[in-house]
């Protein structure tokens, strides 16, 4: 299980296809993972589905990922991502 005691950011981006290759590399080699996401774009609650940007915005880069692994996997996790790895 990884925490907020035991884990490490490996990874951070901006852009969605990053980070879901980031992801399926850390899948194909086995690592845990968990990801975090924090966003600059203010939510239309009371008009449905519509989300309202801020002016000027790129909203397919508005929203940050970040990927934690456990401390004792950052090295593998970290060479997985940028394709040092051979595949399992």
């Amino acid at each position: 299980m990884i925490t907020i005691f035991n884990r490490k950011e490996v990874y951070s981006t901006y852009s969605m296809e990053s980070q879901a290759k980031a992801r399926a590399a850390l899948e194909r080699h086995g690592i845990d993972y968990v990801i975090s996401t924090t966003g600059d774009m203010a939510r239309n609650y009371g008009s449905g589905p519509i989300a309202v940007s801020r002016f000027g915005t790129d909203p397919t880069r508005s929203i940050q990922y970040r990927i934690f692994v456990k401390k004792k996997d950052i090295d593998l996790a970290a060479a997985a991502i940028e394709g040092k790895l051979e595949r399992l």
